[in-house]
């Protein structure tokens, strides 16, 4: 993606789509692709700011450690991320369908980290998927948030400019047509 269109003026080439899942909570959403199907356009996006996730720090060496999917329960947990990540001039966003950091943020650098994973060995954890943004604590517990080092999509439905999250049964019945259309445009382009 050029620097242009991850610039914060919003004056890039790349369009943004504002997404709104179904608790009313928004993200915004680069646009990668449009595809249309069944008389509705489907994009395929990026969020505009970094997508992390809360991950439980097992306490012994041995043990492993949770990405906390359900954040209801977390509040407590998410307010000291809050005050950690202010520290460093980011904001913690609670987006639609992920958490999201806003801020300058060091770009990983992707040559150093294939270099790192040729080095393991193949029988590593999920870690490898996933880099350290910060660590902290709350109550007695170790957390942190992770940023994905794989891409991370959106699917949505747009209706008058606004992306709407396509989720649950939608998504299972559309995504194996997305994805099909996605790899004949990789084979014809």
């Amino acid at each position: 993606m050029s620097a242009e269109g991850s610039n914060s003026s919003g004056s890039g080439d790349v369009p943004t789509v504002l997404v709104k899942d179904s608790q009313g909570l928004q993200l915004l959403c680069f646009l990668e692709q449009l595809i249309p199907l069944d008389g509705h356009d489907y994009a395929l996006l990026t969020p505009v700011d970094t997508p992390v996730c809360l991950v439980r720090i097992a306490a012994e060496e041995d043990g492993e450690d949770e990405v906390i999917e359900e954040l209801d329960g977390a509040e407590a947990i998410l307010s000291v991320a809050d005050v950690v990540l202010q520290e460093h001039d980011l904001i913690l966003v609670r987006s639609a369908v992920t958490l999201t950091v806003s801020g300058e943020l060091d770009e990983p650098d992707l040559d150093e980290l294939e270099d790192e994973l040729e080095g393991e060995d193949d029988d590593e954890d999920d870690s490898d998927l996933y880099e350290m943004l910060i660590q902290f604590r709350s109550g007695d517990q170790e957390y942190g948030l992770y940023i994905p080092l794989d891409p991370f999509f959106v699917v949505a439905r747009l209706e008058d400019g606004v992306g709407v999250l396509v989720e649950d049964e939608e998504f299972e019945r559309i995504q194996p047509r997305i994805e099909a259309e996605l790899d004949e445009r990789e084979g014809n382009g």
